[in-house]
């Protein structure tokens, strides 16, 4: 994928992950939200700042994901 993050069967069930670890991006945004700073997770999961705005644009283009519209079913 783009943006630092990759998906493989292979590696961690095919959850998402920062290019070249094994560490989820749902891990990362987790902390984030979890109040943790950016300095504390790169320092726990020896990771760069780059790579925890990697797992940020990821999250935000999730969100954005739209399919195809469907007609409610009454």
């Amino acid at each position: 994928m783009k943006n630092g993050v990759s998906i493989d069967p292979a590696v961690c069930h095919g959850k998402p992950v920062l290019t070249g670890t094994r560490v989820l991006v749902s891990t990362i945004l987790g902390a984030l939200a979890g109040g943790d700073s950016r300095e504390e997770i790169c320092a726990d999961y020896q990771i760069t700042d780059d790579q925890i705005s990697d797992a940020l644009q990821f999250g935000s283009e999730i969100v954005e994901f739209q399919t195809a519209s469907y007609e409610a079913v009454s």
